[in-house]
C-alpha cells in the first residue's frame, strides 16, 4: 500500500463523515419549508466549506452541475488546501431536495472520494441503470434484456417467484411503459418521486428494504454516486447515458465521452479504491434524518470503504455550541 493511500486510510474515511454531516444539518434546517432552491444551496455551501478545509488535491467530477450553470461545487472545480492525496470527487449535497422541501423520507446528504482518475466523468446529463445487491453470480440482469427477464433471473437466484420481486422506479412520466411491463411480469413496483441514489442502495439490504432491483432512467451524477457506492458494499450495475440533443452530446464530449451508446459496468463507473459516505437529512430506510433538539443536533451517517468492504455507521451528537451553530 502506498504512503497516498495511507494517509486515505487514516484521515479521509473519518473525515468524509463531517462533510457529509454538515451538508445534511444545513439542509434540514429547511425541511418542510417548501424551498427546494434554498435547500439545497445551503447543503452546497456547507458542504464546499468543510470540503476545502480537506488536505486533499480534489477535483470535482460529479458535482452540482457545470461552471456556468453553478457557482459553487460545479464539475470541475479544485477543492481542498492544495495538500495531500490527489482525489475525484463525486457529491450530491443534497440527494432530494423534493423530498426535503416536502420533509419526505430518504433525502441524504452524498459524497464519494477516490483516486485520481477512477471515477466516470459523467456531464449532468440521464443515465439508464440497472442494480441489484451483491452475492449474485455476475452477469445475472442485463440492462439490454427485458424487465420481464431480468425479473425472472433475479427471483430464480432468490428462489423465489416473480411476485415476491420488487422493482424501485422513479415516478416519471417516461416509466409509463416501463411500469407496464414490471407489473405484467407480476413484480411489485415501489414508485419514488425523487432520491435513486438511495433507490440504488436499497437494493443491497432487500430484508430492511423491501426492494430486490432497481430500473430506470435518473440522473447520471447520481449513477455514479451509486456505483460508488456498490463497489463499497457489494452488488452489480450497468447504465448508459441517454443523450437527447446535439447540445447534450457536445457537454458529453468535452468531458471525454467518445461511444454515447457504450454500456458501463460498475468498475467502469467507479473503480480504484473509493470511499463513500451518506448522512441523512430525513429519516429513511437506509439512515434516520437530522434530529434537532434544545442541547444538540443528532446525525446518522454511513462510511464505506471499497478496498476493504468495511461499512461505518456513526451516529453522533453535535453541540449547537460548536461548529454546526
Amino acid at each position: 500500500m502506498t504512503d497516498t493511500n495511507r494517509v486515505l486510510d487514516r484521515v479521509l474515511t473519518v473525515e468524509i463523515a463531517r462533510v457529509t454531516e454538515r451538508a445534511a444539518v444545513a439542509a434540514a434546517k429547511l425541511r418542510g419549508r417548501g424551498d427546494e432552491v434554498a435547500a439545497d444551496q445551503a447543503a452546497v455551501d456547507s458542504m464546499r466549506k468543510e470540503l476545502n478545509a480537506l488536505n486533499i488535491q480534489g477535483t470535482v467530477v460529479i458535482g452540482e452541475g457545470e461552471r456556468d450553470e453553478a457557482p459553487m461545487l460545479f464539475i470541475g472545480e479544485e477543492v481542498g488546501t492544495g495538500t495531500g492525496p490527489v482525489v475525484d470527487i463525486a457529491l450530491d449535497p443534497l440527494e432530494g431536495t423534493t423530498l426535503t422541501a416536502k420533509a419526505m423520507p430518504d433525502a441524504l446528504a452524498v459524497i464519494a472520494i477516490a483516486e485520481g482518475g477512477t471515477l466516470l466523468h459523467a456531464p449532468d446529463v440521464y443515465m439508464d441503470k440497472i442494480a441489484i445487491g451483491g452475492g449474485y453470480e455476475p452477469g445475472l440482469v442485463d440492462l439490454d434484456a427485458s424487465p420481464q427477464d431480468n425479473l425472472k433471473a433475479l427471483a430464480k437466484a432468490k428462489g423465489v417467484p416473480v411476485s415476491e420481486i420488487t422493482a424501485c422506479i422513479l415516478d416519471r412520466a417516461r416509466h409509463a411503459k416501463l411500469i407496464e411491463e414490471v407489473r405484467n411480469s407480476g413484480a411489485a413496483i415501489r414508485l419514488i418521486t425523487d432520491g435513486d441514489v438511495a433507490g440504488v442502495i436499497h437494493t443491497t439490504d432487500p430484508n430492511e428494504t423491501g426492494i430486490d432491483i432497481y430500473l430506470g432512467i435518473g440522473g447520471a451524477p447520481e449513477g455514479v454516486l451509486a456505483a460508488a457506492a456498490l463497489r463499497c458494499i457489494g452488488g452489480q450495475m450497468q447504465a448508459r447515458l441517454v443523450t437527447n440533443n446535439d447540445e447534450q452530446r457536445s457537454r458529453a464530449a468535452r468531458m471525454g465521452i467518445e461511444d454515447f451508446e457504450r454500456k458501463y459496468n460498475l468498475n467502469e463507473l467507479a473503480s480504484g479504491d473509493v470511499m463513500f459516505a451518506a448522512t441523512g437529512v430525513t429519516d429513511g430506510s437506509i439512515l434516520a434524518g437530522v434530529k434537532f433538539d434544545d442541547k444538540r443536533i443528532t446525525t446518522d451517517t454511513v462510511v464505506m470503504r471499497a478496498s476493504t468492504g468495511t461499512v461505518r455507521w456513526i451516529k453522533a451528537q453535535h453541540s449547537f455550541l460548536g461548529k454546526f451553530d
